[in-house]
């Protein structure tokens, strides 16, 4: 069943990134659809130095944050990944959750072919960059919303209890002083796809 706005417009995004485990994402392009189950994500908030809104500052990099949750905000890292991210709560709050590894359900193939060989088939979706490219996601996507058809996620009945969660600080924002210390990493513990 595919998540509704009301999932995504509420205001407590930490707790949305734990919910976020289990669910499906999915990709839809030239008739080729890809999914994978989200096994790894990270929340951000305007009210914290690891967000790119942090203090509320909207650039046209970040401007879609600022909508209603419900959207996809892709932006290009290091000048060369793509990230995907889930715009949540209300308009003008700019929160959203990096989703950074997923297990694949389907469209296996096609992943293959846009990634290359891999020595390892697990770093084929095992990173955020390497979701994006294994699912045809990059900044076209940007500003979509996650309600239509490109994009979107589902909720596949897979339960995703405290006990299977894995909490830690997130990854690569030392930037971000003492807030990049915050528990706001969700992981499915012992999940191969998980991002190392």
């Amino acid at each position: 069943m595919r998540l509704t706005q009301e999932f995504y417009v509420r205001d407590n995004v930490v707790k949305i990134a734990r919910e976020l485990l289990g669910k499906v994402l999915y990709t839809e392009q030239n008739g080729i659809v890809t999914a994978g189950m989200i096994v790894e994500t990270e929340a951000y908030s305007w009210k914290e130095r690891g967000c790119h809104a942090y203090g509320a500052r909207k650039t046209p990099r970040n401007a879609i944050m600022f909508e209603t949750g419900g959207y996809a905000y892709v932006y290009l890292c290091y000048g060369m990944h793509h990230l995907f991210n889930v715009v949540t709560n209300k308009a003008g709050t700019a929160d959203a959750v990096l989703v950074r590894a997923v297990e694949p359900v389907i469209g296996l193939p096609e992943m293959q072919i846009r990634r290359g060989k891999l020595n390892n088939p697990f770093h084929l979706t095992s990173g955020p960059g390497k979701l994006t490219k294994a699912m045809g996601i990059d900044r076209k996507l940007n500003g979509k919303s996650l309600l239509e058809h490109e994009v979107w996620l589902e909720d596949s009945g897979e339960r995703v209890t405290p006990a299977k969660i894995e909490v830690s600080s997130r990854i690569g924002i030392d930037y971000a002083g003492e807030d990049a210390k915050l528990p706001w990493r969700f992981t499915i513990k012992g999940n191969r796809w998980v991002s190392k």
